[in-house]
């Protein structure tokens, strides 16, 4: 009878330790970005984030493909206000919005913003066919994150 215990404590402290073991491996999640048109939303994390140091330039290259796969998408009506929140950290170092790469607004630290609609399908700001990629930028003088999202014109 005495080894029925002690099979019990090796199992139990097996499984403590496998737990541990699968913390440890866990990584913490990035800081979230959201967009919001209607009453629809799309929010997501990103492989394009340093916690703070300098993203390199090949890897926000990358992050800016309108061609990458997993980008959220989200369906806009150009007559309706597209919001963006994003999380406090985020909006501590500053952050922009950019259109199919370029600057659409200077660096806030604010949590949210809105914008036209309108604005992600015309030309004057760079936009070209029914959908454009916008990003959120972490960081004013270095980017420290990049948040992409793709929205596409509604009819």
């Amino acid at each position: 009878m005495t080894a029925l215990p002690s099979r019990r404590a090796v199992a139990a402290l097996g499984a403590v330790s496998a737990g541990l073991l699968l913390l440890s491996a866990c990584t913490k999640p990035t800081p979230m970005a959201t967009l919001t048109v209607g009453t629809d939303s799309v929010s997501t994390q990103t492989d394009c984030y340093k916690d703070g140091k300098e993203v390199g330039l090949a890897q926000l290259k990358k992050c800016l493909d309108p061609k990458l796969t997993g980008i959220k998408s989200i369906k806009v009506d150009p007559d309706e206000t597209v919001r963006f929140g994003v999380d406090p950290s985020i909006a501590e170092n500053g952050w922009a919005i950019l259109m199919n790469g370029q600057p659409l607004t200077d660096s806030s630290t604010k949590t949210y913003r809105t914008i036209p609609g309108s604005v992600f399908f015309n030309a004057q700001y760079g936009a070209t066919g029914n959908s454009t990629l916008v990003s959120v930028r972490e960081g004013e003088t270095k980017v420290t994150g990049l948040w992409s999202f793709k929205l596409e014109k509604s009819s």
